[in-house]
């Protein structure tokens, strides 16, 4: 258990600093200084000049990937038998990983479109929060007893860490779409754009979406903070939901950050790479809470 928990949490820090560099290389106009894929520029080891040191360290890191997802398929598929939720988590880490590798073949194609841009940032996001699901997985002690009902997975703490996880992962993609499309300036002013709510121009009507989202997922954040500490009696669901919560409260302060001070790099990789963050502390708080019915009856008490 504690060798493929291991190798879970390494698989999804390469794919996150998979992410960060995927996202520094984009937002620094640096995505098509590899304009063939897999290789780059038709060599294994390009020259580096020009921005291609990040687009080609972006990849090292994704393929970097492939062998810890190797391992911890092979170690998941030897306790199958002992925590069988491990297999369609390990099923959704596969098949996320091939259609990621493909993805970023498409998006050197179309040379960084805002969808293809969206659906492999989403799609990556999806495959760390399956790894992260994995790691929490492999939590459950071994002696542990199946939930007596699915109604303790179906509480109401865990819907709404559900609703809030779903909102900050769409929040997020809509957000990439925001960044790749050169809609991050759209409106320059606060909560409204120019003085009015509606607004007909696309980049005007996308970077309001963006922030209605927004909006709702802080909602659904402080009512899901809440409830966690109201009714949750579980530690780490209470610490990785404060976290998440902690992170969104930052996401909204650079977020108003990178509209007053004009979108500066640095605080629009900020913004990037706390949006990853938050998503993944919610999704642990998700996968916690998920899995409380399967804790002894010691740790499930805990105060």
């Amino acid at each position: 258990m504690r060798n493929l928990r291991r190798f879970a949490i390494a698989a999804a820090i390469v794919g996150f600093g998979a992410v960060l560099l995927g996202s520094w290389t984009r937002i620094n106009g640096a995505g098509m200084t590899c304009p063939d894929w897999p290789l780059c520029h038709g060599k294994l080891i390009p020259s580096m000049s020009d921005g291609t040191i990040w687009e080609w360290s972006h990849r090292l890191f994704a393929f970097s990937t492939a062998p810890l997802v190797a391992i911890v398929a092979y170690l998941a598929f030897r306790l199958r038998a002992r925590l069988p939720l491990l297999r369609p988590l390990v099923a959704a880490v596969a098949a996320l990983f091939l259609v990621q590798v493909l993805l970023g073949a498409a998006t050197v194609k179309l040379g960084n479109s805002p969808i293809s841009v969206v659906l492999h940032w989403g799609t990556a996001m999806a495959f760390i929060a399956s790894l992260v699901a994995i790691a929490v997985v492999t939590t459950i002690p071994e002696n542990a007893n199946a939930p007596r009902s699915i109604a303790a997975a179906a509480s109401s703490v865990s819907s709404l860490l559900l609703a809030t996880t779903i909102s900050a992962f769409v929040t997020m993609c809509v957000g990439a779409y925001v960044s790749s499309s050169g809609a991050g300036l759209a409106c320059l002013t606060l909560p409204t754009c120019a003085g009015h709510v509606l607004v007909a121009q696309p980049a005007q009507q996308v970077q309001m979406l963006h922030r209605s989202l927004a909006a709702i997922t802080f909602v659904l954040s402080v009512v899901a903070t809440i409830v966690v500490f109201l009714r949750e009696p579980s530690r780490r669901v209470r610490a990785t939901a404060a976290v998440g919560f902690a992170l969104l409260c930052t996401q909204v302060l650079l977020g108003l950050m990178n509209v007053a001070l004009r979108l500066p790099t640095d605080l629009r990789e900020a913004h990037a790479a706390n949006a990853a963050l938050l998503f993944i502390a919610y999704c642990s708080a998700l996968s916690f809470s998920l899995i409380r019915g399967f804790q002894l009856p010691r740790e499930s008490s805990l105060p």
